[in-house]
């Protein structure tokens, strides 16, 4: 891994989504891999891939459909059988414990790979393949994989749906355009932001139970790269499990807006002075916050949000190599 290249990976987001939504526009490419049979929808990987599959998960069972994301390591993956769709989500196409689970289906599944790299041991593994098409990520860290991972789980939610890819390729393109906001205006947000939120207790991270993923992503990219103590957590069960902390440490918080439960967590970090930082919305209590054309959008949320503590964790990277 390597953090110049990490930034310039961060850089080529919105000409990669931009390429995204032009061909999602087109065609969806679910449709030609998933068999008219399927009934049920198991989601498998590990790190971001896991983060993004629990999302989308919980999106189409939200919405009528049978689908649960399990970690790739697990023993306990759901043994369906017929009418199963299983994807198997890896970047580099090369995650051991999601080429293993992979052995451990029961018969009768129609397995599909979600990979950036073509001719991977994952995809020579399943039945069929779908691109990622977020280019080679030269920084060795999944971060436009990540993003477009998101993306396609949610065209195969439309095309099990029975809808047109219109509107997702519309939010994929307003995404490219958020981003490169962010990028293009990174030097009067990220300073300052990075000031409050990398403290000497860590950074902790919230998002909203449907967006998880962003809190988790964002909490890795972070330990990833410069190596920070980083944790993400949903909003509303952070009052039940994170709040603790705000007591005895110096606490700092990057809220992703649009969570029902922000006033209750506000009521704990007012009264103990926690240094809080908005990303997407108005947040309670928040000394920064930071915004974005298409944040009103939440679809647009979950594909960009997370390029605010990308941006940071790139810089503390770059500066612990060169300090």
């Amino acid at each position: 891994m390597n953090a110049d290249d990490f930034a310039i990976d961060l850089a080529a987001k919105p000409e990669a989504l931009s390429r995204l939504a032009e061909q999602l526009a087109v065609e969806n490419p679910w449709a030609a891999v998933v068999p008219p049979t399927a009934e049920r929808v198991v989601f498998v990987g590990m790190g971001s891939s896991a983060y993004a599959g629990g999302v989308a998960a919980a999106r189409f069972r939200a919405r009528g459909f049978v689908a649960v994301s399990e970690l790739a390591s697990s023993r306990l993956l759901p043994q369906w059988g017929p009418g199963t769709l299983v994807v198997a989500t890896s970047a580099t196409g090369g995650s051991v414990e999601t080429r293993d689970s992979l052995r451990r289906l029961p018969a009768g599944v129609t397995t599909v790979a979600l990979t950036n790299t073509a001719g991977s041991a994952i995809a020579e593994s399943c039945d069929a393949v779908v691109d990622l098409a977020a280019g080679t990520e030269v920084g060795g860290v999944a971060c436009r994989s990540y993003q477009h991972t998101l993306a396609l789980l949610m065209a195969l939610e439309l095309h099990l749906g029975g809808r047109d890819t219109a509107e997702l390729a519309a939010s994929i393109a307003m995404t490219a355009e958020a981003s490169a906001y962010l990028l293009d205006i990174e030097t009067m947000w990220r300073p300052e932001v990075a000031d409050l939120l990398l403290g000497p207790a860590g950074t902790h991270l919230t998002a909203p139970a449907h967006r998880f993923s962003s809190a988790q992503q964002g909490a890795l990219m972070l330990r990833e790269g410069p190596r920070r103590c980083a944790v993400g957590c949903e909003t509303g069960d952070w009052s039940h499990v994170d709040v603790y902390l705000t007591k005895n440490t110096d606490y700092r918080m990057l809220v992703f807006a649009g969570s029902e439960w922000e006033d209750q967590m506000a009521e704990w970090t007012t009264l103990r002075g926690t240094t809080v930082v908005g990303v997407g919305g108005t947040v309670p209590g928040a000394r920064l916050e930071v915004r974005y054309p298409g944040d009103d959008h939440d679809d647009v949320r979950l594909l960009t949000e997370v390029l605010v503590p990308e941006l940071v964790a790139a810089r503390a990277w770059q500066a612990s190599e060169t300090g």
